[in-house]
């Protein structure tokens, strides 16, 4: 028997492509073009043109600020420009304004970015049509406890963090977690980041006995560390959270580094077709790319849909699954991602890999 979901995704489908032989979506993209975060903007845009121009959509660009008092006139010119949804939000600041302005010209909004649980409670209070296409705060830590949880533990476990708001709000969830789970660490500690070498941190660990380590910090501390353990001859396996997914610099991830991170969508199946289209253009499909074209995706198999069974687009975004090219996206009541997107990898030969959990 098939399940509710799957027969809303037949649905909705077999609605995009009627919906698309006879008019283009209208679908916001709100990303910033200018600024400090140009370059993360030029990433949505390319990837919402790239999906726009194999849909047969219709967007309207609208420049992101990301300052505060800037969101009510964004939502006002896409409210303007007549979008049936809009698609990006990189900035909090942007969103938040946004909202409750979008709500009254009932246009959804769907964010491939910011993570504030917070918003998301004051979305569903104030029954803003706010939806999430990327991981809620608390996901890294969940994930994070469930690989412990999973294959650690057997062995000594240390949970350390750099002293940003970051790496103690994760390490302190992660050990509220373990402990719950029946493990105590053998040894937490907080380390100074961005330091050339932590070669006496790498020495505690060995001294308190660890083979095992999480760490809440960046890439490049992360780096140092299992650098400098592996110099002492110290073996061990360290896990990181999704800030693994960075440049060196300039320490190199040495080969097997842990990490609870969002996959690399462009070596998904599902994304050869929309990756060959932006190598044609020369474009890399890097960050926030296929994210956008996904959205564009959804929004417009979701607007298809919401035509043809004559529902709200919000009602239609909770009930169907929408197939992208980062993969089925599902949405829960809560307008949240129904499965928690990241999974455990392993670097090797200069990427991370997807590695299975021993109960999977």
């Amino acid at each position: 028997m098939m399940t509710l979901r799957r027969i809303a995704t037949a649905l909705v489908l077999a609605s995009a492509f009627a919906h698309n032989a006879a008019s283009a979506a209208v679908i916001g993209v709100v990303a910033p073009k200018s600024g400090p975060y140009a370059l993360l903007g030029t990433q949505v845009l390319e990837g919402a043109r790239a999906a726009a121009t194999a849909g047969g959509d219709r967007l309207v660009e609208v420049d992101e600020a990301c300052e505060t008092g800037t969101g009510a006139a964004l939502a006002d010119q896409l409210a303007a420009a007549k979008v049936e949804i809009a698609i990006g939000f990189l900035c909090v600041e942007t969103l938040s304004e946004a909202l409750p302005v979008l709500k009254n010209a009932s246009i959804p909004a769907i964010s491939i970015s910011v993570r504030s649980k917070i918003l998301m409670e004051d979305a569903m209070r104030g029954g803003w049509s706010f939806f999430r296409m990327a991981p809620v705060e608390g996901d890294e830590a969940e994930t994070l406890s469930e690989i412990i949880l999973s294959d650690w533990k057997a062995h000594p476990v240390a949970v350390i963090e750099d002293g940003t708001i970051y790496g103690r709000e994760l390490a302190s969830a992660v050990r509220q977690r373990l402990e719950g789970g029946g493990i105590t660490p053998v040894f937490t500690d907080t380390f100074r980041p961005g330091q050339e070498q932590q070669i006496a941190l790498v020495r505690r660990l060995a001294r308190a006995g660890a083979t095992h380590v999480m760490i809440g910090g960046d890439r490049n501390d992360i780096a140092i560390i299992a650098r400098d353990a592996a110099a002492e001859n110290i073996p061990l396996t360290i896990l990181g959270g999704d800030t693994l997914r960075a440049a060196d610099r300039p320490v190199p991830l040495r080969e097997g580094v842990l990490a609870a991170a969002l996959p690399d969508y462009a070596a998904l199946p599902e994304a050869a077709q929309a990756v060959a289209a932006l190598a044609a253009r020369n474009i890399t499909p890097e960050g926030y790319m296929l994210p956008s074209y996904a959205a564009v995706e959804l929004a417009r198999h979701a607007i298809a849909s919401a035509a043809a069974e004559n529902k709200p687009l919000t009602e239609i975004l909770v009930e169907a699954s929408f197939p992208t090219v980062i993969g089925a996206i599902d949405f829960d009541d809560g307008h949240e991602l129904a499965a928690n997107p990241l999974q455990l990898q392993e670097w090797r030969n200069g990427a991370f890999t997807p590695v299975r959990l021993s109960t999977e």
